[in-house]
């Protein structure tokens, strides 16, 4: 009788033993089949007055946009890169509509570094009507921010007229970037005490971002390298990495040059800077080059037609389309490894001259030191 109770004892631990290590296999496999996580962004929205006494800010802008793609660069995620997106308005120019408040969105926040940079320098100024609370809540309310806390969202609005013009409240526009987790910071383009009392200072503040002020008239000034022209020779061969393809393709190709060609008419330097950016991850045109779409895609050259590629491969075969992507990509690689060990000896040279003179803060220095102290809040870590 004894063992007749016991069996069915032990025939309901046995199905209870299962159906507990049927559970845990299913917490287990919970554990490891977890949902991709995006990767981290850097958001930056630069906000630039472009009325008639603006010209100098919009020349510092062209001067700097590279140095502070290189800044961004620098940080780092949980041992990760970031997404790096910039995007761009232009307020305070009579030559819009006055139904938008004087206000046009040059670009959306963008990966596409050249993008940037071809709308920076086809930018021209004109009248004057700053409305400065209605280009932040624009920025705020339209551009695609993110929404994990982990991700640095900062707007940087540029002027020098009262920080409280227009029928759009500036701590109302604001407190609504607030609620995104985004930061506002001011950069007064003129005496730092007047700045704060035509509310620049306040606005940043009321942002939990910084206030600056710069001379937005002083010509930017460059630290010529022994390494600069190393790196100048780097980037041309940089250059002919990359396989357009699409209808695109051949355009964005030609604008990569002409974005070349317009930082070397800013500097030798500022070209150096462009050049370094092209060594990093940040930089990626997966819309037209096929190197870096294949990155991302592995069988992206299997759906390719023959059109949507140059004449001289078209008649090729998808095993040999594969092969040069390969090659192009292998030597793309080595010589961003050679830019990146001439960058980092340039940067420290820099560093070095910089402590031995005191220069005034310029649109960049003002955005790059910011930026780094935001970054060090929020968890990032520099890696120079």
């Amino acid at each position: 009788m004894k063992s007749n109770l016991f069996i069915p004892v032990i025939f309901t631990a046995i199905i209870s033993l299962g159906f507990n290590s049927s559970n845990a296999n299913s917490k287990d496999k919970t554990k490891i089949e977890k949902p991709a996580v995006e990767n981290t962004k850097i958001q930056v929205a630069l906000l630039l007055d472009t009325s008639s006494s603006m010209d100098g800010l919009i020349d510092q802008a062209k001067s700097r946009l590279w140095n502070i793609v290189n800044t961004l660069t620098t940080l780092k995620y949980d041992g990760k890169a970031p997404d790096i997106e910039i995007a761009l308005y232009e307020y305070g120019n009579d030559g819009l509509s006055q139904k938008s408040n004087y206000i046009r969105q040059i670009t959306p926040l963008s990966t596409d570094l050249d993008l940037i940079s071809e709308k920076l320098f086809a930018l021209k100024t004109n009248g004057g009507n700053e409305y400065c609370g209605a280009v932040i809540q624009d920025a705020t309310k339209q551009l695609q921010w993110a929404k994990e806390s982990n991700n640095m969202k900062l707007i940087y609005i540029a002027g020098n007229e009262e920080f409280n013009q227009g029928g759009v409240s500036y701590k109302e526009a604001i407190s609504n970037a607030l609620k995104n987790d985004i930061y506002v910071n001011t950069i007064f383009c003129g005496d730092k005490k007047e700045g704060i009392s035509t509310l620049w200072k306040d606005g940043a503040d009321y942002g939990k971002g910084k206030y600056f002020n710069i001379d937005a008239n002083q010509a930017v000034e460059y630290i010529a390298t022994p390494y600069d022209e190393e790196i100048s020779k780097c980037d041309e061969k940089i250059n002919k990495t990359y396989i357009n393809y699409g209808a695109k393709g051949a355009a964005k190709k030609m604008n990569q040059v002409t974005q070349d060609q317009n930082a070397k008419k800013v500097s030798a330097a500022n070209y150096t800077d462009r050049a370094v950016s092209k060594s990093k991850a940040a930089y990626k045109n997966e819309s037209w080059d096929l190197v870096d779409k294949v990155k991302d895609d592995a069988g992206a050259i299997s759906k390719l037609k023959k059109e949507e590629l140059p004449v001289e491969l078209q008649n090729k075969s998808t095993v040999e389309l594969e092969q040069i992507v390969t090659e192009k990509k292998k030597e793309r690689e080595t010589i961003q490894k050679e830019i990146s060990v001439l960058a980092k000896k340039r940067q420290q040279y820099i560093e070095t001259e910089s402590k031995k003179t005191k220069k005034q803060d310029d649109l960049g220095n003002t955005i790059n030191t910011s930026i780094v102290a935001f970054a060090k809040v929020k968890g990032y870590t520099v890696e120079k």
